[in-house]
């Protein structure tokens, strides 16, 4: 019976398969990437992977997660020619092909965002800081307000109010509409869970991860 690091295995050669018949080279600037010579340099948020034809690399030179992998490979694979210039924001819910994910990104994203920052503000806010994220031209009132790049073409808006003595606090992830050109609603769903998991670990750190701006009120 296969284990999960053989399926893992399994699945990151199918990427790897499909992104041999790409033109790294070409695709890099369309997606926001970097093109070293052999591989893709890209960030996601502010972490920086490679993708080539044989490997996908970390920050430390290590395969990442499944998760991340998956996401780096589609963005690859998804590229479109052209820029969408569609740019409003929207809800994971008005995503194309979201229906079945919309319990997970509500529980599991925004639910889990909510529940670990609830009375914590100070920390969702030095967390924003450390994803070098800033205040969103955005009408809206709430006690947080954050944008910041998940990867260079797919920016997120993350909205924020805290709980008190009669209601819970809530969170809500937004994504460009446009992210559809770049990722499927799977990997949109494992975007916002990489949010969380960035915000989670960036507020148990005292000092950034790297040097940076302090929370920006405008973009």
């Amino acid at each position: 019976m296969p284990t999960e690091e053989t399926v893992f295995d399994q699945t990151v050669a199918y990427y790897l398969e499909q992104i041999q018949g790409l033109s790294l080279e070409s695709v890099a600037p369309k997606i926001g990437g970097a093109w070293s010579g052999h591989a893709v340099r890209l960030p996601l948020f502010g972490r920086d992977y490679e993708v080539s034809a044989e490997t996908i690399r970390g920050p430390s030179g290590e395969r990442p997660s499944h998760d991340i992998c998956v996401i780096l490979s589609k963005v690859l694979l998804m590229c479109p020619d052209q820029p969408p210039d569609n740019k409003g924001w929207v809800s994971f819910r008005d995503l194309k092909d979201s229906g079945p994910l919309i319990h997970y990104f509500t529980h599991d994203v925004e639910g889990r965002i909510a529940a670990w920052f609830s009375n914590r503000l100070d920390d969702l806010k030095k967390a924003g800081d450390h994803l070098d994220g800033y205040r969103p031209d955005l009408d809206a009132n709430y006690d947080f307000m954050m944008r910041c790049n998940a990867l260079p073409r797919i920016p997120v808006i993350l909205l924020f109010n805290d709980g008190d003595s009669e209601f819970p606090a809530t969170c809500s992830v937004l994504f460009e509409s446009r992210v559809e050109s770049y990722l499927d609603a799977e990997c949109i769903a494992m975007v916002g869970w990489q949010l969380f998991r960035e915000l989670k670990e960036a507020s148990s750190v005292r000092t950034p991860r790297a040097a940076g701006p302090p929370f920006r009120t405008s973009g």
